[in-house]
């Protein structure tokens, strides 16, 4: 267990609350591609390129939400299941699915017990997930699981040390679930129990700016749009481009780098 959070509680929070955002959102909103190749699609351009070729691969999507992660990785090739707690997001995911011409399997299930065979798959990704749960030690447990001997898992997870971010969280309360966790690299010490090779990298530091700019100059109130969708709409970033150059200095200072938004992490089940 981690804290004091009730695991069915909590899954039944999050999955009331990811219903209602499954069933506001127009297919034709989700960014598929852009949540892969638009230039602030920083973390999931750097797991791609440790995944390799996805065609043939068996991929489990932990925490698929809409289903933009499934998506693109059927559209590239993989065996996609994509799993949530919320029936709502597993309904949209497959809808999805189908709006881009492609097929995904879509499972509702917490990441605390994922319905899926041991040894099963070749990749897990696991986007923005961890940080909601309430036993991340289930969760690595049931990743190991379903991973076949060999195969990696690939997290993308906030970062809890950030006093901005902290300060933006507070704010975004209409647009986020109240037991949200955000990982330490106390997390990094825990995956390594379960997995070998484990490692993490760091994103958003200077880059972060673009938060300040929707807020102090587009005007846009952080519970009036979820800004880390807004990061993949079409927007001038000529400016923004240096900075998240520079964060490439800045993540590998131990220091430092704490104060980044983004996590991800990555791990290989023993033989």
């Amino acid at each position: 267990m981690n804290g004091q959070r009730d695991p069915g509680s909590l899954h039944q929070k999050e999955a009331a609350f990811h219903d209602q955002w499954a069933g506001q959102t127009p297919l034709d909103r989700i960014a598929v591609r852009p949540a892969f190749e638009a230039p602030t699609a920083m973390e999931n351009k750097f797991i791609l390129r440790r995944m390799g070729p996805l065609s043939a691969v068996r991929l489990l999507d932990v925490g698929a939400g809409l289903g933009e992660s499934a998506v693109y990785f059927a559209l590239h090739g993989a065996d996609v299941t994509a799993a949530d707690v919320s029936p709502g997001m597993v309904e949209r995911a497959g809808e999805l699915a189908r709006f881009h011409g492609t097929s995904i399997t879509a499972v509702a299930c917490p990441a605390e017990a994922i319905a899926a065979p041991d040894n099963d798959f070749d990749l897990v990704y696991i986007a923005n997930t961890l940080h909601h749960v309430a036993d991340k030690r289930a969760v690595f447990g049931q990743i190991r699981r379903v991973l076949k001997p060999g195969g990696r898992f690939f997290s993308i997870d906030p970062l809890a040390y950030n006093p901005v971010i902290d300060i933006y969280r507070r704010m975004a309360t209409a647009v986020r679930t109240p037991d949200e966790k955000p990982l330490t690299f106390a997390d990094v010490t825990l995956a390594r129990e379960f997995f070998t090779d484990v490692s993490h990298h760091e994103f958003w530091i200077a880059s972060l700016a673009l938060f300040v700019k929707y807020f102090l100059l587009d005007r846009v109130h952080p519970n009036a749009e979820r800004y880390w969708k807004r990061i993949y709409e079409p927007q001038p970033l000529w400016w923004w481009l240096p900075l998240r150059t520079a964060d490439g200095l800045l993540t590998r200072l131990p220091l430092v780098r704490r104060m980044a938004w983004n996590m991800v992490m990555w791990g290989t089940k023993p033989l």
